[in-house]
């Protein structure tokens, strides 16, 4: 799944290398508590991830679908420590092996599976 293979690197050593999985002209959406984050095309995306501070978070996905061109993922986010800090939900269209529409939605307070308390 290429949502899934997004998400790890951008977990990874090389966040930016993610946006090798998408499309040029990709338009996204992703919601976090308090903000939207809008864009379209891999430079606005790359403006987002450069942005992020760098935390330590992962995105665990807990459960994955895809349907045709659609991809879904569902799961928690950890910080470095363990501690979960919420839950996500992202859904991906891929066109020509790349995401061209993304969305996420990213909750603190309600998820599916219980967060880890860390160590």
């Amino acid at each position: 799944m290429i949502i899934e293979d997004y998400y790890g690197r951008l977990d990874g050593a090389d966040p930016l290398s993610g946006l090798d999985l998408v499309a040029p002209d990709v338009e996204f959406l992703i919601a976090i508590p308090g903000q939207d984050v809008r864009g379209s095309g891999r430079a606005d995306l790359e403006a987002y991830v450069a942005g992020r501070p760098a935390v330590g978070r992962r995105h665990h996905v807990h459960r994955r679908a895809v349907d045709g061109d659609l991809e879904m993922v569902h799961g928690i986010v950890t910080e470095a420590d363990g501690r979960g800090t919420g839950s996500f939900t992202a859904t991906a269209l891929v066109t020509d092996g790349l995401v061209s529409r993304y969305q996420a939605f990213f909750r603190p307070d309600f998820g599916m599976f219980a967060l880890p308390e860390g160590s």
